[in-house]
């Protein structure tokens, strides 16, 4: 970010070291150039401020003294870290409270905030689910239908159909058909920035406060967190090794519900055709909508694919979404709505509202790869390399655990879950912090519960597509030892 130019004193003629010095401190504590940015070089600084460089080199220089730059001899001044922080240590502990008037989805965000932290650095293994390994990205074709996409001159640069480029949508369109069994027309599919703002959408123009709406349990927070921001209230269902426990819809009157039934996340049931169809029943009994997350149906290992909800008869109710996230790259941010044909309007308003449309240039590299098949390619190829990790975490943790481990969900996705149950579920938090402390990041099947805790020994969802094979087996040996100590 270019510098505040600093205002001359009044009566003075000319900007002098001292202003300029007084600027850069002030923008050097606001974080203008981040916590350890470069600043321009006194040259360039002095062309901007119209001064003599000898000006800017003072002020550098009183600015270094007192600890806000570092300098060296042929770079840029630097952001010295440590001023920074302290500063925003202090000001932060002065602060006068200060009570922010909220919208009501303001308010219900601050009661009951999805969390985010930075995955850990230096870790041995992290089996944290949705990272995928950057080893697997195709990066040349990618890289080349990116190219293509920027050297293709549009007759002009405007916005484009809120739903997506017509090109990707059609690609989708084949794709689904031969991937899924997913029958639909262009029009029915939305392109939005990855799954979760296709689930902000649904949750905008289906819900109210008041509403209630069903949730797996244990199952997908961030889903909840959307739906629940709107004021809707939360109908937890039970899952088991079928998926969501359907016969437990019988007299629940809700607006939607969000399902994962390819691959439940996190137990990983696929849930059976009479369930399905006796979800489809009730969605069209209550006049509900039945969201199905398919968020990784691209991985499966020893089962043959069951239909999704979108591919049944009677399933007018259903709004299927889909992502790349799983494929290629959770930072593309690229998913797609496919919604009943009645519902299309809707969404395209909604999504134009939002943010226009999801970025173009993006939305023709992966149509390009979908066309030219380099996509499937790729997904074939992940497939082969998670299965191998996937064999290879079963079989560590059968070597390091035995009959001590229980697994389930390993016929599909890019996680399993592994029930420890020698380990009561009072010891779980000390798990957790024997095994960081040993370099390895797990991460507790409870804390995707809702209703109340049903299990009594300790369950790890452990993602391992983002890991290499190497890793794996280093991780289930640590936390073999982290275990062995809580014995």
């Amino acid at each position: 970010m270019p510098p505040i130019k600093p205002k001359p004193r009044p009566g003075a003629g000319h900007i002098g070291a001292r202003q300029i010095y007084e600027a850069l401190r002030d923008q050097i504590m606001a974080r203008v150039y981040g916590t350890d940015g470069q600043l321009p070089s006194s040259r360039a600084l002095a062309g901007e401020m119209g001064v003599a460089r000898s000006t800017v080199t003072v002020a550098y220089e009183q600015l270094a003294a007192e600890g806000f730059i570092e300098t060296r001899h042929g770079a840029r001044p630097r952001v010295a870290r440590a001023v920074v922080e302290r500063e925003r240590t202090r000001v932060a502990a002065h602060a006068p409270a200060r009570k922010v008037r909220l919208s009501r989805f303001g308010e219900r965000l601050r009661q009951d905030p999805p969390r985010w932290t930075e995955p850990p650095r230096g870790l041995v293994a992290n089996f944290r689910y949705g990272e995928l390994s950057p080893s697997d990205f195709p990066v040349l074709a990618w890289k080349k239908a990116v190219t293509a996409a920027m050297a293709r001159r549009p007759e002009r640069l405007a916005y484009d159909d809120p739903c997506g480029s017509l090109r990707l949508r059609t690609a989708l369109q084949g794709y689904l058909w031969r991937s899924r069994s997913v029958r639909c027309e262009v029009d029915q599919i939305v392109v939005v920035n990855g799954s979760q703002q296709g689930l902000d959408i649904c949750a905008r123009l289906l819900l109210d406060s008041g509403d209630h709406f069903v949730m797996e349990d244990p199952g997908y927070q961030m889903a909840r967190h959307t739906f629940a921001a709107t004021g809707a209230k939360t109908v937890p269902v039970p899952v088991d090794a079928d998926g969501l426990e359907t016969e437990r819809l019988a007299g629940v009157e809700a607006r939607l519900a969000y399902v994962t039934p390819s691959h439940q996340y996190p137990l990983g049931g696929v849930m059976p055709i009479g369930r399905r169809h006796q979800l489809l029943a009730w969605a069209r009994k209550n006049d509900a909508y039945v969201i199905e997350d398919d968020y990784d149906s691209e991985y499966r290992y020893d089962t043959r694919p069951i239909p999704p909800l979108h591919a049944l008869e009677g399933s007018g109710n259903v709004i299927y979404l889909g992502t790349v996230s799983k494929t290629l790259s959770p930072t593309l941010r690229i998913g797609y709505l496919v919604v009943p044909a009645g519902l299309r309007p809707l969404f395209a308003a909604a999504k134009q509202v939002m943010d226009r449309h999801t970025p173009l240039v993006e939305q023709e590299a992966l149509a390009a790869m979908l066309e030219s098949g380099a996509y499937d390619s790729h997904v074939r190829r992940v497939r082969r390399r998670n299965a191998e990790r996937q064999q290879a975490l079963l079989g560590a943790l059968r070597r390091r655990f035995g009959d001590r481990v229980r697994i389930e969900g390993a016929a599909a996705g890019l996680h399993v879950v592994a029930w420890f149950d020698h380990l009561p579920h009072k010891r779980e938090d000390a798990l957790i912090a024997a095994a960081r402390a040993k370099g390895v990041g797990i991460y507790p099947v409870s804390a995707l519960r809702v209703g109340p805790r049903r299990t009594r020994t300790v369950g790890l969802v452990m993602g391992y597509s983002g890991l290499e094979v190497v890793q794996i087996e280093r991780g289930c040996k640590l936390l073999a030892q982290a275990a062995a100590e809580l014995d």
